[in-house]
């Protein structure tokens, strides 16, 4: 391996001087030309002169010189972690994670800004003082009739999935209505009602697969954080509030990624609030995407304590098999949403066991030269501090990334055009 400093051994996130010029299809004078003009990021690569490209500047420049192919390839290039496809007032991606409407969220998450304010800026623009005023718990549906469609031990994403579609169903008035003349569909006072009661129903129905009775106690808790931890069995006290809430903001939004992509979809075709939701959670629910939360549990069990973390490591690389949790193409330096909550859950729990399993598999990949943690990785570590039941991971990243949806549903449907790409026929 190419001898970098410590901080930059993360090989899937840069190419060779070769690698870069065959990509592009340009001379290796063309490669220097754009790396002094600043187009191209590099770093030494440790022997003589030679230097290492950032793959993701290539792969932008690349897109960039398709565009002369025509419209089409530029399109499907895009679709591929490509150059945008959309224009949003919501998301940017800085170098230090996601930025809501002007303000950092990992900034805001130490500061710890109640996850509902952090909901509010999104959906509005206006970051309240305070977590707004939230009405009782009320359902139009019992959890107990919604837990006896569930199988005993349903995992908190599964449980969400059954349970959105049905409390839409219960909600006549759920139809956002014709648009106006121009396509556009303002968010309305009771749409933005809709989207707070959702998401509380969201914290508290997390652990219906698993004790309904929860259910009940946690609709009457103060907040989604103390929601969360009712509703899966753990104690809520303010330490725990506290490390939930921020894994709550953090994960609210992340521009246009698979789930808030497939959410914008429904919402450009009218769909309702469940429906969107419903969108989101089934895109999350893939393994390449929140589901990956429970292939990093799996690996935590695998490793069962801190002692065995390195060798959990190497017998995957060994069988050739991936390590979840590490790596985000839009952090080649590292996920700063990450850090975050792992920072915050090692304050929590410094004892717990299964953390201390969670940070040695950290350390056996940063010693092993592979790319630093992404956000499932943090996720997992609050819910190992907490003591959290298998698949807690990704209820907090559902919960959170529901605030995301919404206003990116509002945001799609006061855009007012459907979204609806073509494909390319590649058939006889």
């Amino acid at each position: 391996m190419v001898d970098l400093p410590d901080s930059e051994q993360r090989p899937s996130a840069y190419v060779t001087g070769a690698e870069a010029a065959e990509l592009l299809g340009v001379k290796r004078e063309t490669l220097y030309a754009y790396a002094s003009r600043g187009v191209l990021r590099g770093v030494p690569g440790g022997r003589g002169r030679a230097r290492l490209y950032l793959r993701a500047d290539i792969e932008r420049l690349k897109a960039r010189h398709d565009a002369r192919a025509g419209h089409g390839p530029v399109a499907a290039e895009a679709l591929r972690w490509g150059e945008p496809v959309l224009e949003s007032a919501l998301t940017a991606i800085g170098p230090r994670g996601p930025v809501y409407r002007g303000k950092e969220a990992v900034a805001l998450a130490l500061e710890d800004a109640p996850f509902e304010a952090v909901a509010e800026l999104l959906w509005t623009g206006e970051l309240p003082g305070g977590a707004p005023a939230a009405r009782p718990g009320r359902l139009s549906v019992r959890p107990a009739k919604l837990a006896a469609l569930l199988p005993e031990g349903t995992p908190p994403l599964a449980a969400l999935a059954l349970v959105v579609p049905a409390l839409g169903a219960h909600d006549p008035a759920r139809h956002v209505g014709a648009p106006s003349g121009d396509g556009r569909i303002p968010t309305s006072d009771a749409e933005r009602a809709r989207a707070r009661a959702l998401v509380r129903s969201l914290a508290a129905l997390v652990g219906l697969g698993r004790d309904p009775a929860r259910a009940t106690a946690a609709l009457e808790a103060e907040g989604a954080a103390r929601r969360l931890l009712v509703a899966l069995g753990a104690s809520p006290s303010k330490k725990a509030e506290r490390a939930v809430n921020r894994a709550l903001s953090i994960s609210a939004d992340h521009e246009l990624n698979a789930s808030t992509f497939a959410v914008r979809v429904a919402a450009s075709t009218g769909a309702d609030l469940y429906a969107c939701v419903s969108a989101g959670l089934a895109a999350l629910s893939g393994p390449r995407h929140g589901g990956a939360t429970d292939r990093v549990e799996a690996l935590v069990a695998e490793a069962a304590r801190p002692e065995r973390a390195a060798a959990a490591v190497h017998e995957r690389l060994r069988r050739g098999e991936p390590i979840p949790g590490f790596g985000h193409r839009l952090y080649p330096e590292g996920d700063p949403r990450a850090q975050a909550l792992l920072d915050t859950a090692r304050a929590l729990a410094p004892q717990s066991a299964a953390l201390r399993t969670v940070l040695a598999l950290v350390d056996a990949l940063r010693d092993a030269g592979h790319d630093p943690p992404s956000l499932d990785m943090g996720l997992v570590a609050i819910t190992a501090a907490l003591g959290l039941p298998s698949g807690s991971a990704a209820a907090l990243f559902a919960v959170g990334r529901a605030a995301g949806w919404i206003a990116h549903a509002f945001e799609q449907r006061e855009a007012g055009y459907m979204l609806r790409p073509r494909a390319r026929y590649t058939g006889p």
